[in-house]
């Protein structure tokens, strides 16, 4: 493979937040004031934070649905780009109509997933305020629903509103905006409560919230569906970066902490160093006194651990690595203690024992999961422990390693356990995947552990059938009209599906409402879910082939795999500048490459 050294073009992602922080840094400096009103006390600042958030408004794409019998009149006008500003005078109007007691409504598009909430404007007509049910939905089934789950179980099928209102009913001012919502949502249905009425709607815009940040890594090859693949895994994660990292925008508003692994990754391809993730580690750490375990589940203590190593690794701050440093080694010791005499796991009775659900009530391959994991934490944490200095204390780490690394447990058919297993090296991976991982394809895969599956593919030589799993799996929630990767997702289910933009027609199933288990009983499952982000990070891992060998990308691996792919390219952040890459392949098979690094990185063979 031929490397070229050259630094890579500059692009200009510079964003608005980073030019406003400079000026404020710069004022700051000259004792100028920057950031608060004059008239705040100095209390009220203390106790100020800013929003890292931009807002971005959006117009509908499409209209889905409207009440028949011509009760919705001049719809079309909402697809128009708005203001805001109710005024005085003829101007374009949608008019919602009440003939007797039946409410009449409307569902609007907006094309998208989005993390945010609803705007309605409304039209001098009305001369008085009107009474409106606004529900967000994921799904076109979701804003239809009636019933409002527990909470817990999406009872009944409903949505639920357990983290984030999605269901409201809203009084609309005369002449005016209203804004209402914080949820993760696509669609919206506005419907007119009050009885012979009608109420006149100048505009409804989505109010979209995310973070200002660019995309400095990219993936472009020569099949167009993995290449929305990776684009749609970017923006899910990119959704879920909000005050915090978030499972999801919709349920889970929560910070977990092995659920944060794959979206970690995928920010680390994608956006590079971002603060949101130290800031939600710390989060953990601090809400989490030892002996305690992260969120109640001893395996996410231990992706805690392999989270600090990974984000080390790619971005290289030994700074903030060194704060972690009386926790970490206090959380590794404390795990020794849940290791006998013969090197097998026993955390028994100290919380959850959890890979992720759908592995949940096969115990056996639980403790094969466990197992493997507890000896990815110590070879990662004895890692950590060489770079901050405890040399003693990393060889501890790596002697319990070993000698848990001598009992294999069975995976009992579980691609799951058999992903770890082969991660952590106590399973041959070529021999994981023929046995275990490939059987019948991505059946039984899941979209958090699909990421580890794919990597025991990797790891086994097997590029092209994982590109294939890919292209099925994750392709698959596309062909349901996903724009953002979800909770859970089931091939199987899936084939009678109709998709999650439409009206679900009789004879077809109603993937979002109807499907699901555990905690992804019906329309509480969320359709944007970090977890699931997985290929985006694979992607850029394997098929640009970019490999991380030393902290802060210092030392680079580069070996693509291009599988069935005839040629691609793409970018990849590091902590020096962005990497860019090219591979094609002639008619002979041969490949050749192009390579361009700043300086400060080290590429090996």
């Amino acid at each position: 493979m031929k490397t070229n050294r050259s630094v890579h073009p500059s692009r200009k992602f510079a964003s608005a937040h980073f030019k406003i922080l400079i000026l404020f840094l710069f004022l700051q400096a000259q004792g100028v004031f920057a950031q608060f009103p004059p008239c705040y006390s100095t209390e009220m600042v203390a106790k100020a934070e800013v929003d890292p958030l931009t807002r971005i408004y959006l117009a509908p794409q499409r209209i889905v649905w409207t009440s028949p019998d011509s009760l919705i009149t001049n719809p079309d006008v909402l697809l128009n780009k708005g203001n805001s500003q109710a005024f005085f005078g003829s101007q374009p109007i949608c008019k919602i109509i009440n003939k007797g007691d039946s409410p009449s409504g409307i569902i609007l598009d907006f094309g998208k997933e989005i993390q945010g909430g609803i705007q309605i404007t409304t039209s001098q007509s009305n001369r008085v305020t009107r009474k409106v049910r606004v529900r967000l939905g994921e799904s076109v089934s979701e804003t239809s629903s009636d019933v409002i789950g527990d909470g817990t179980t999406g009872e009944a099928g409903g949505a639920t509103n357990h983290h984030a209102m999605r269901d409201f009913e809203l009084t609309l001012p005369g002449y005016g905006s209203a804004t209402v919502g914080n949820t993760g949502f696509r669609f919206v249905r506005i419907d007119l409560l009050e009885p012979d009425a009608f109420v006149a709607i100048k505009e409804v815009r989505a109010v979209a919230t995310l973070r200002d940040i660019p995309y400095l890594g990219s993936f472009k090859c020569s099949d167009e569906r993995l290449n929305k693949i990776w684009e749609t895994g970017a923006y899910t994660v990119h959704l879920c970066m909000q005050d915090y990292l978030w499972d999801g925008i919709k349920r889970d508003r929560m910070v977990w902490a092995g659920d944060m692994h794959p979206e970690i990754m995928t920010i680390n391809a994608v956006f590079g160093y971002n603060e949101v993730v130290p800031k939600t580690l710390d989060f953990l750490r601090e809400h989490t006194p030892l002996p305690n375990f992260m969120n109640g589940i001893p395996s996410y203590s231990m992706w805690w651990v392999i989270m600090q190593h990974d984000w080390y690794m790619y971005q290289g701050r030994l700074d903030y690595l060194t704060e972690q440093k009386g926790y970490l080694l206090a959380l590794l010791d404390q795990f020794t203690h849940y290791v006998d005499d013969d090197g097998h796991e026993k955390l028994e009775n100290v919380g959850m024992r959890f890979m992720d659900w759908p592995s949940f009530d096969n115990k056996e391959a639980v403790h094969a999961g466990l197992q493997a994991l507890m000896v990815m934490t110590f070879e990662k944490g004895a890692r950590l422990c060489r770079f901050l200095g405890e040399d003693l204390k990393a060889a501890d780490y790596s002697k319990l390693a070993a000698k848990m690394s001598e009992n294999v447990p069975d995976p009992n058919k579980s691609k799951q356990a058999a992903s770890l297993l082969a991660l952590s090296r106590l399973m041959d991976a070529a021999k994981a995947n023929q046995a275990v991982i490939e059987v019948g394809g991505p059946q039984n895969f899941s979209t958090f552990f699909g990421y580890y599956m794919l990597q025991a593919q990797a790891m086994a030589g097997e590029y092209r059938v994982a590109l294939d799993n890919i292209r099925q799996y994750w392709g698959g929630m596309l062909d349901l009209g996903a724009t953002t990767f979800w909770e859970d997702f089931d091939l199987e289910e899936a084939t009678n599906a109709a998709p999650i933009d439409s009206v679900v027609p009789e004879g077809k199933l109603d993937y979002h409402h109807d499907t699901g288990d555990y905690c992804y009983i019906g329309l509480r499952r969320s359709l944007c879910h970090g977890w699931a982000s997985g290929p985006t990070a694979w992607l850029s891992e394997h098929v640009l082939g970019v490999q991380v060998l030393e902290p802060g990308c210092k030392k680079l691996k580069i070996e693509p795999h291009l599988g069935d792919l005839e040629w691609a390219e793409g970018t990849f952040p590091t902590p020096m500048g962005v990497v860019f890459l090219r591979y094609e392949k002639d008619e002979n098979g041969d490949m050749t490459s192009t390579v361009r690094v700043p300086d400060g990185i080290e590429i090996v063979d």
